[in-house]
């Protein structure tokens, strides 16, 4: 049976095999989502490419054959089995009920639909069994929220959690090609557009995405509130600081959790190491610790630095890295699909 924690190829009867359309197939997380439904060999039996108007017609190749990209009215008429969103929050409020009201089920990467109460936020590995039939639109969390749960979900239900102060240090690729292009004009020392208001290269920006009234950023304000309802538990607060930085992709978290229980720092390494998807890189005498540059292009979130607090009664420090783009993001929407399919939900 496929485990959402699973690593390995998805192999499934050709019966049930399925009609897939990437909306915001051309973006930059688009792209590493047809990575990951080739490399995982999704069961696919037709693939739509999707994306906005001035992207139709154009050729993308996906496991050696060339796809002509369609709009999205094309994609909505051709009435496929799954959809998975990349193409930002508006595109995602206007077109999944569309998609969904033909009877697709739409996996969205937005952060349109995550904390809508009638819809599931989904990391497969923690909540994926509370998804049904009905479910026809699926919010997949924000990328740093996705490999902080990761890491917490298992101490949460062991220890039990109090209160979480994380403060993350995120890629450029978690603003899209635009930023990436800053960061690599402003190393070679070529002026061009800007995505940032400040320059990124040797530079740290406390501003990722819009500011609230409150003072803070939506992308904390994300982190504060997803983990509460993917794990279905209020009782628990998150403080979240979250800072840009000129790294290329991967993000890290510096998060200090306080529990009701006490613990033991093996048993935490245990614990940590016993989930799937989950990977202990902790060994101080050979400086081995998680980062952005070894978490690239892999799905595994990886956890370092585990030490107590020594300030304060059970609480645990951490550094928690993952690839932002894939487990952050395109993996996770496609173990999504695969539970679907697997348990037969599409």
């Amino acid at each position: 049976m496929y485990s959402p924690g699973s690593w390995s190829t998805f192999a499934i009867p050709n019966s049930q095999v399925m009609k897939v359309a990437v909306v915001g197939a051309t973006g930059m997380v688009g792209e590493v989502m047809l990575k990951v439904l080739a490399e995982r060999n999704f069961p696919i039996s037709e693939l739509l490419l999707v994306a906005s108007e001035r992207s139709i017609g154009k050729k993308l190749t996906f496991k050696g054959e060339e796809h002509t990209v369609i709009g999205l009215d094309d994609a909505v008429i051709a009435k496929p089995d799954i959809a998975i969103f990349s193409a930002g929050g508006d595109t995602s409020l206007e077109w999944a009920p569309k998609f969904a009201e033909v009877g697709t089920t739409v996996v969205d990467n937005s952060s349109a639909w995550r904390m809508d109460p009638t819809k599931k936020l989904v990391v497969p590995e923690i909540n994926a069994h509370e998804l049904k039939a009905t479910d026809k639109i699926i919010a997949n969390p924000n990328c740093s929220t996705i490999q902080m749960v990761m890491a917490l979900a298992p101490l949460h239900k062991r220890y039990r959690m109090k209160r979480v102060v994380v403060s993350t240090y995120q890629s450029v690729s978690g603003t899209g090609v635009k930023a990436v292009k800053q960061l690599e004009n402003e190393m070679a020392g070529v002026q061009g557009e800007m995505a940032y208001p400040y320059p990124i290269n040797r530079n740290a920006l406390p501003h990722c995405d819009v500011f609230m009234e409150n003072g803070y950023t939506k992308e904390e304000m994300k982190l504060a509130r997803e983990p509460q309802k993917i794990l279905n538990d209020r009782t628990f607060s998150v403080s979240a600081t979250a800072v840009r930085i000129p790294t290329a992709g991967g993000h890290s978290e510096s998060v200090n959790v306080e529990f009701e229980n006490d613990f033991e720092l093996n048993e935490v390494r245990k614990l940590l190491n016993e989930t799937p998807g989950v990977t202990v890189q902790d060994n101080p005498d050979t400086n081995t610790y998680p980062m952005p540059i070894y978490a690239h292009d892999k799905d595994e979130v990886f956890v370092g630095r585990i030490r107590r607090d020594e300030t304060q009664r059970n609480t645990l420090n951490m550094w928690i890295v993952s690839d932002n783009l894939r487990k952050g993001a395109a993996t996770n929407a496609v173990q999504i699909a695969e539970y679907l399919v697997e348990n037969t939900l599409v």
